[in-house]
């Protein structure tokens, strides 16, 4: 059977995998993490976010991660920022990317950054014009794209005006996030299908498990044509100003379904699921995940094979 069209993963556990962990990593451990994640195939990763240290502690140090990162060759090492103070941080490091992110919901927004929605692209939008007119790579994530937990219902009009405007100064992607986990799958097809009607492009899809649709909602959106697709290792994630949200959708469970797939991911499925002890001792608690836990399912004869150390029957 020929393989069908290739995924594109980006990982961001080293980012919105740790936010909301109670532990603190060292700046030195989320580097050996990220490389670890690297080791394993994967060719995006979101390393850092700067944000506020005091507002965000666990982000703390992100000029020092990249310092101490082993930087590998084809690999895309990403930023995330919320403000003008944030993008001029990220500027004088050696990322490749930067994630700019904005909410839809306004309310959401001022929690998340402390301004506004129109006030936030007022000081973001003519900054990312001019990183990329300098020649950095500029992406942009619309938070709270599926539905804010503050607002209910995001009006999609909303939704595609904000896009509009940021394509407009130069961003090459924009990325959907389902920050809170509101989004079922007809709504994710519906959202990719006018996405692209709209500006000749699918968009990026980032979800959150909140609900126990991430996954579904993967599915939806590969069928939709998406192909570029945020996940966290172990299922890591949340965030520290959406109430009662939980991890993103995982990454080894991303993986192995689309191995079943027959989709091409380009990431090492064991090798991924080699590092679930390490990042388990570091975060003092059990992964999220699945596949971790079940194993990878057996292609062969159709069965199903668990980890020899599984005490299931």
């Amino acid at each position: 059977m020929k393989p069908l069209e290739k995924v594109f993963i980006r990982e961001v556990g080293p980012r919105d995998g740790l936010q909301n962990e109670r532990l603190h990593w060292t700046t030195v451990d989320r580097a050996e993490f990220i490389r670890k994640l690297t080791d394993c195939g994967i060719q995006s990763v979101e390393a850092v976010s700067f944000v506020s240290s005091k507002v965000v502690p666990q982000m703390a140090g992100a000029e020092e991660v990249m310092e101490n990162l082993v930087r590998r060759s084809g690999v895309e090492y990403v930023g995330l920022v919320l403000n003008a103070t944030g993008l001029q941080r990220a500027l004088a490091t050696q990322l490749d990317t930067v994630n700019v992110v904005v909410a839809v919901s306004d309310t959401f927004q001022r929690k998340n950054a402390g301004k506004g929605r129109d006030e936030a692209l007022a000081e973001l939008l003519p900054l990312a014009r001019e990183a990329v007119s300098s020649g950095l790579t500029v992406e942009a994530t619309l938070g709270t794209a599926f539905g804010c937990p503050f607002e209910g219902e995001i009006e999609t009009n909303t939704v595609w005006d904000v896009t509009e405007r940021l394509l407009a100064v130069g961003v090459s992607r924009v990325t959907l996030a389902d920050t809170t986990g509101m989004a079922h799958p007809a709504q994710v097809e519906r959202a990719c299908t006018v996405f692209q009607k709209k500006f000749g492009q699918l968009p990026g899809l980032h979800f959150h498990n909140t609900r126990g649709l991430g996954m579904a909602n993967v599915y939806a959106g590969y069928v939709a044509g998406a192909r570029r697709f945020d996940a966290s290792f172990g299922g890591l994630g949340g965030c520290p100003f959406a109430p009662l949200s939980v991890g993103n959708v995982c990454t080894e469970d991303v993986v192995h379904m689309f191995e079943q797939m027959d989709v091409s991911t380009g990431i090492d499925l064991d090798r991924l699921l080699s590092l679930a002890s390490w990042v388990t001792s570091k975060v003092e608690h059990e992964l999220p995940g699945y596949v971790w836990r079940a194993g990878p399912t057996e292609r062969a004869n159709g069965r199903e094979a668990p980890r020899e150390e599984s005490s299931h029957v």
